[in-house]
């Protein structure tokens, strides 16, 4: 089993970048795929980023393709999504996930989420 607490969530400006982190607990964090999904209120959970147990494979959402970046520390046990020049509709609440294979699977443990508002 593993636990994900995600954090560097906050309110930035359109245009901005923001980094958010997940940090696993438990020694088998690189058996795990990583992906962040998010929720916009009114709107359904999607898919955002994911990335292999190595880091050697990575998969995004269209609609955030060459604006973020995911990437992992094995060795720390986290994760992160680099998130760049962001727009208004980048807001939602974002949470990591953890599963034994890489997204579309879907994955077995989720974080509490963090709350990103990008404002016009």
């Amino acid at each position: 089993q593993v636990q994900l607490v995600e954090s560097g969530g906050g309110l930035v400006q359109a245009g901005d970048s923001l980094k958010v982190s997940c940090a696993a607990s438990g020694r088998t964090f690189s058996s795990y795929a990583i992906a962040w999904f998010r929720q916009a209120p009114g709107k359904e959970r999607e898919f955002v980023a994911a990335i292999s147990r190595s880091g050697g494979s990575t998969k995004y959402a269209d609609s955030v393709k060459g604006r973020f970046t995911i990437s992992r520390d094995n060795a720390k046990n986290t994760v992160y999504l680099q998130m760049n020049t962001l727009k208004p509709e980048d807001t939602a609440v974002y949470y990591c996930t953890a599963g034994v294979s890489l997204y579309p699977t879907l994955p077995q443990y989720w974080g509490q989420g963090t709350q990103v508002t990008v404002s016009s």
